[in-house]
């Protein structure tokens, strides 16, 4: 859209310089007849360039679009020196053009430089009327000089906003990717393998019924059993990749909501201990700490065989604590290890150690082989 934008502004200068240089032809005849006509044959000649410059598309940028801009600066001082009392208007006019073209497509400096030779123009040659184009030399360059600067902050800004925007793009791709990865892993690792082990049991159980019909019957009664418990786990699984549905901006509310849902889901106890201050989390940072809850609540389900679960949230002065604490056999590791400790040596669940680096936070995992497993995160307080 820029580039579009100079190359417009680009064939309007080209085309004013061309109207402009045209109408000095006539002017030059009515209003200096006296002239020499080596003036005509320049006007002429410089008409010639503006024209081909159009056609050609020059001028925008780079190093001939700086001799341009020069040379129209000079252009300008030689035909306002041959007729500055009675073209003082046409030179007024060119000068906008020549500024207009250096605030489009160059920065302050050049545009104070043309300014400046101008002015000094104007006050060195001894000619009356060029006192009048003096001063417009002076307030045009300055104003110039202004916007030209103001375009250029602008340009940056907006260089660091798309750059920013670039950066929040990647950002959210990478995310994306990782949740994906993170979904095909806890999806392999979970229903995949049970249904796996599932088509097994069955065709342990076709073998069985072509020589024993009633150890069939209990296999099959077993079957039922493992299948219900699988469709548990799956509900469980599904309702953790839901998104979260902040109720709003309630933490809390929304914490036990899924508390509620889990242990009806699960069939495993929870007991639900939530601040009554409010947290005054962002709404990105609630939802990842939403999706911690519901990813460590569903860890639970899916490997501690616990028979307890207790969830808690509590708020101090700078951060909030979270604590999911449940009664299972605990991880094959025991002790309390900090989240630096876990990357090290590669223990604990992974999505869980990404969101507590998203949100910059403190994480310990404790397990107490046999007796369950403990998990604590601090999230700061902004």
């Amino acid at each position: 859209m820029a580039d579009v934008l100079k190359i417009r502004w680009n064939e309007f200068i080209g085309w004013a310089r061309v109207v402009l240089t045209a109408a000095l032809l006539p002017l030059v005849w009515f209003w200096l007849p006296w002239t020499s006509g080596w003036i005509y044959g320049l006007v002429l000649l410089y008409l010639g360039a503006a024209v081909t410059l159009v056609l050609r598309g020059w001028g925008r940028s780079g190093m001939i679009g700086l001799l341009v801009l020069f040379q129209d600066a000079v252009f300008l001082l030689v035909a306002a020196s041959y007729g500055a009392d009675r073209l003082l208007w046409w030179s007024s006019a060119f000068y906008l053009l020549v500024l207009a073209e250096g605030v489009a497509f160059y920065g302050p400096v050049e545009v104070g430089v043309v300014g400046l030779v101008v002015a000094l123009f104007c006050i060195l040659v001894p000619q009356p009327g060029l006192r009048d184009l003096e001063y417009a030399a002076v307030v045009g360059g300055a104003l110039g000089c202004w916007l030209a600067a103001s375009r250029r902050r602008r340009e940056r800004d907006a260089v660091r906003m798309a750059g920013q925007v670039e950066d929040a793009r990647r950002g959210a791709e990478r995310a994306t990717e990782a949740e994906r990865q993170r979904i095909a892993s806890d999806f392999h690792d979970g229903p995949l393998q049970n249904f796996i082990s599932l088509q097994m049991r069955l065709e342990v159980l076709r073998k069985l019924l072509d020589r024993d019909l009633e150890a069939g019957r209990d296999e099959l009664r077993q079957l039922q059993t493992i299948a219900q418990s699988q469709v548990r786990d799956l509900r469980v699984f599904l309702h953790a990749m839901r998104p979260v549905d902040v109720d709003g901006a309630d933490l809390v509310v929304t914490a036990r909501r899924t508390a509620e849902a889990f242990q009806k889901e699960s069939g495993i106890p929870v007991t639900f201990i939530g601040t009554a201050a409010p947290v005054g989390l962002s709404q990105e940072s609630t939802s990842e700490v939403l999706q911690m809850i519901r990813e460590a609540l569903y860890n639970v389900q899916k490997h501690s065989g616990a028979t307890r679960v207790a969830l808690a949230l509590e708020k101090s002065e700078k951060a909030l604590e979270i604590s999911v604490d449940d009664n299972g056999h605990g991880f094959t590791f025991a002790g309390t290890y900090s989240l630096e400790e876990l990357e090290l040596l590669r223990l604990g669940p992974n999505s869980l150690k990404r969101r507590a680096r998203t949100l910059n936070a403190d994480m310990q995992l404790e397990s107490r082989p046999g007796r369950g497993a403990g998990l604590k995160v601090r999230v700061p307080l902004q």
